[in-house]
């Protein structure tokens, strides 16, 4: 093998790909990079056996051939050659030689029999959206999935098909964020659940994509491909749970705040926060007040009031300072609208003016 291409190219792809090679001590070579000769491109493969992907960069193919080196030297040997414009690299024995025209580095390689195959999912029934939807879906609730769970729905974000909406749901059983986004008529889908942490990747990899993906799923997998780049996922075979039953269907309180205030308020509340993150709200409308408190005994308290428009019942409620805040960065609106139904009940927090996404969290217990 043998392949001139331009370094920024061939960077960016193998960035794509680099941080999905797994890490297996029964299987080194998952740790590696597949590269082949196609035509007038260099194929480029990384896969941890839950998620795979498989990219390619424009080439001038001198020899045809493949090799798989380790993912993290390549990686950390293009990143180091911010001013080079054209590599080469060529295989010579069991190295890959990757040289410039003032830089020239040896890699050992690994056994390309041993690198799995990425399969390739054929759904006659496939369909498309834009890549940008995708993105968007999985970023507004990825953060709200288990990170650790015995339970892996709980890891996982949930897909659904509604009445021409693609919803993205995610819980860890302390707190809920749902995003619906409008796509075109998907008559045979229903739901997948994908892994969060290959959602998190597939954030990472479809983010600079400008183009639709064709979607396929079959037998427990999903392949996403757009953007010269063809990505698999296995999807869990669980039941979500059907949050739809926990959604307060009354509001007893309602505060509407400027999502900078809010943010600004909290940020001082979390320097004098306890142990466990946790904030105390009190809602006053009869004397217009909106407070959060925070304490901690070894360092002291803060009261910080914030400007709001209140309505409905006085209310004093716990939440945890992360588990309230996490959900900012999905909420668009200046405004923020924060629905409270009594003590112990879901607090509903959602954009004014914009219905697409909710996010509920559970009180904590007051101590």
């Amino acid at each position: 093998m043998k392949i001139e291409c331009i370094k920024e190219k061939l960077s960016e792809a193998v960035g794509k790909a680099e941080k999905i090679a797994g890490k297996n001590p029964t299987l080194p070579v998952l740790a590696g990079l597949y590269l082949k000769t196609e035509g007038n491109t260099l194929s480029i493969r990384a896969t941890n056996l839950d998620l795979g992907v498989s990219t390619s960069v424009s080439a001038k193919v001198i020899e045809e051939g493949e090799a798989v080196v380790p993912a993290q030297i390549l990686s950390q040997l293009l990143n180091s050659l911010p001013k080079e414009k054209n590599i080469t690299i060529s295989l010579e024995g069991q190295v890959v030689k990757v040289s410039t025209g003032s830089t020239e580095a040896l890699i050992k390689t690994l056994p390309t029999e041993d690198f799995p195959i990425i399969p390739e999912i054929k759904d006659d029934e496939g369909f498309s959206m834009p890549a940008k939807d995708l993105v968007l879906g999985l970023r507004s609730v990825v953060y709200a999935a288990a990170q650790g769970s015995m339970k892996p729905e709980l890891s996982s974000v949930c897909v659904a098909y509604e009445g021409n909406e693609l919803v993205f749901a995610a819980t860890d059983s302390f707190r809920l964020a749902e995003k619906r986004i409008k796509v075109k008529n998907i008559p045979h889908f229903a739901y997948i659940l994908i892994p969060h942490k290959n959602a998190s990747e597939m954030i990472r990899i479809f983010d600079s994509v400008d183009d639709d993906l064709s979607v396929s799923i079959k037998d427990n997998m999903a392949a996403f491909e757009g953007g010269g780049v063809y990505l698999t996922s296995r999807t869990v075979d669980g039941v979500f749970p059907d949050y739809k039953q926990i959604i307060p269907k009354e509001t007893t309180s309602k505060a509407i705040v400027l999502k900078q205030d809010l943010a600004t308020s909290l940020k001082t509340a979390l320097i004098f926060s306890d142990a466990f993150n946790q904030l105390h709200l009190s809602l006053s409308p009869g004397k217009k007040m909106f407070e959060i408190e925070s304490k901690n005994s070894s360092v002291g308290e803060n009261t910080y009031a914030l400007p709001a428009t209140i309505e409905g019942e006085d209310l004093e409620i716990n939440v945890n300072h992360k588990y309230f805040t996490d959900c900012f960065q999905s909420i668009p609106s200046d405004t923020i609208n924060i629905k409270f139904n009594g003590q112990a009940k879901p607090i509903v927090l959602e954009g004014v003016g914009d219905k697409s996404f909710m996010y509920i969290v559970m009180p904590m217990n007051r101590s």
